[in-house]
């Protein structure tokens, strides 16, 4: 293998992947359980059965996971389930726990 250049491999920081989070749903007595889950489906892209599943979890045990997602788009995500949820006068929430 004489001649051939030898290869440094440079990490570069805009490649390193962000650390992940989990979004979490808390359950509340006031948002009906067909606006969470249709908010699983149009804003986390959850299928209809897995939505129903988290909504359900959440409403019995507190709270459950959604997703775990790069924190820059959970956090995007929460955000547009934060303010569809207000525009209804809901008090839905969603947080982040970093993986």
């Amino acid at each position: 293998m004489a001649g051939l250049p030898s290869i440094e491999i440079v990490p570069d920081q805009e490649t390193e992947l962000e650390p992940l989070y989990r979004v979490l749903i808390h359950n509340d007595n006031v948002t009906p359980m067909d606006f969470v889950t249709r908010v699983l489906v149009s804003i986390f892209f959850l299928g209809y059965p897995e939505a129903v599943d988290i909504m359900l979890d959440a409403h019995h045990n507190g709270m459950s996971v959604v997703q775990i997602l790069p924190k820059a788009e959970a956090e995007r995500r929460i955000n547009k389930a934060h303010f569809a949820a207000g525009l209804e006068g809901y008090p839905l929430h969603f947080s982040l726990e970093r993986e």
